[in-house]
């Protein structure tokens, strides 16, 4: 059953989630097939999957076996699947040589529910803790609050050392200058203390542990997005009219700086949404394999539409999991939609030899590159620089870069692909001519 799509292989298995929920109830073969109405032989072959089954005969065994018909026939729900698939995908790039077995996932639910949905729920936790501790890895290399606060810190114990050693040499110090120095310790220990105390603050969370990772504007921003998938249904239908319902349920927005960064960026995505519709670009993408370079035209010459457009599609539709990556022209990272597998840094600038830095130089012209990181992904890369507003007659225009990456379909093209990292602070390939 490796081999058929999925819809069909999920239909085949109906057999065996009647025959699981058979034997969780303790029934007996010929005791089902009793209750409604067949025999047992022929129950025996629907169990194996050497009959269809479906209508009056599906319904009556449901009954029978007291769940609903949709949980013998459907298995695994789309999400359920989808994470696992996830999971799959996530062990094959983390665990050489594991391979687990993709095409049983369906049994593997309709066997042990209880387990696979502790899987899925792992999964999750697991994907939400990279997150975090991606973040806080970002943020200890290139937090300028952080860099700020740890230079006052070491500058506080420097002079309380400096303090207390010449109070320990000197045993015969005027009681005056005695006096100064003591009080020289005290105001720097409360300095040190304040400090310290501060930049604590800057990591704890408020309220939950997820929000951790998120305390600044642009990450709570980000983790709205996150939270949504990158897709808001309620904008996709109502527009602009429906930012204010998905502000209203975020967490973090009663800071002003951060409701006023969410408004911005899902002002922008409801005006993506409104000059390229879902149910434009959803088929024409399927159509196309997800491919972006057959969905130009699409964007009437605007390319950074067509990939903003494509990170936005819900998983839930058959679309890949994209990564997504929006710079400024000095290369400060504005926005990004992070892969568990691809890191795109928050603080500081990500690899100098993806597309997206290289694209600055020739605004208006795509770029497509393969990259090859460290950890052994082979991930596909479309980017383009466009104008995102005029500063006057004669003068240049303001110019953001934008990348979209998603995990490379096939092999093909492997050998030539760009040896590339996460950003020069985290990658571990020192012999880079582009390393900073």
């Amino acid at each position: 059953m490796a081999g058929l799509p999925d819809g069909m292989r999920r239909a085949q298995l109906t057999g065996n989630r009647i025959r699981e929920r058979r034997l969780a109830r303790g029934m007996k073969q010929a005791a089902l097939a009793e209750a409604v109405g067949i025999s047992a032989s022929y129950l025996n072959l629907i169990e194996h999957n050497r009959r269809k089954i479906g209508g009056k005969l599906l319904n009556a065994l449901a009954r029978a076996l007291d769940v609903e018909p949709a949980a013998l026939s459907e298995g695994a729900d789309a999400t359920l699947y989808d994470t696992l698939q996830a999971s799959a995908r996530d062990t094959r790039a983390g665990l050489g040589g594991v391979l687990p077995e993709t095409a049983r996932i369906d049994e593997l639910a309709a066997r042990f529910p209880g387990w696979t949905g502790l899987i899925a729920a792992q999964h999750k936790r697991i994907a939400g803790l990279e997150a975090v501790a991606e973040g806080l890895r970002d943020r200890l290399g290139h937090d300028p609050v952080l860099a700020e606060a740890m230079h006052e810190m070491l500058s506080s114990v420097a002079a309380i050392r400096s303090t207390a050693d010449i109070l320990a040499r000197d045993p015969d110090l005027d009681a005056a200058w005695r006096g100064r120095f003591h009080r020289n310790l005290h105001e720097e220990a409360e300095r040190l203390s304040i400090r310290a105390t501060a930049m604590l603050a800057h990591f704890e969370a408020p309220d939950t542990e997820e929000a951790g990772a998120s305390s600044t504007p642009i990450e709570t921003v980000e983790a709205l997005f996150e939270a949504a998938g990158h897709h808001f249904p309620e904008i996709e239908t109502q527009g602009r009219a429906g930012i204010e319902g998905v502000i209203a349920r975020a967490a973090g927005m009663e800071d002003s700086a951060s409701h006023a960064l969410a408004r911005d960026m899902l002002e922008r995505y409801a005006q993506d949404a409104a000059r390229l519709p879902l149910d434009v670009i959803l088929p024409a993408a399927r159509e196309a394999g997800f491919d972006p370079g057959r969905l130009l035209m699409l964007g009437q010459g605007d390319v950074a539409l067509v990939l903003r457009r494509l990170a936005s599609l819900p998983l839930s539709a058959g679309a890949p999991d994209f990564g997504l990556a929006v710079c400024d022209a000095a290369g400060a990272l504005l926005f990004r939609r992070r892969l568990p597998s691809f890191s795109i840094p928050r603080f500081g600038p990500g690899c100098p030899l993806w597309p997206l830095y290289a694209v600055l130089a020739r605004p208006g012209q795509p770029e497509a590159a393969r990259l090859d990181l460290p950890q052994g992904g082979v991930f596909d890369a479309w980017a383009v620089a466009q104008p995102v507003a005029q500063t006057g007659f004669g003068r240049a225009p303001v110019v953001q870069a934008t990348m979209l990456v998603a995990p490379a379909s096939s092999d093909n093209g492997a050998e030539a692909a760009i040896p590339a990292g996460p950003g020069c602070h985290l990658c571990p390939r020192e012999a880079c001519p582009a390393r900073r």
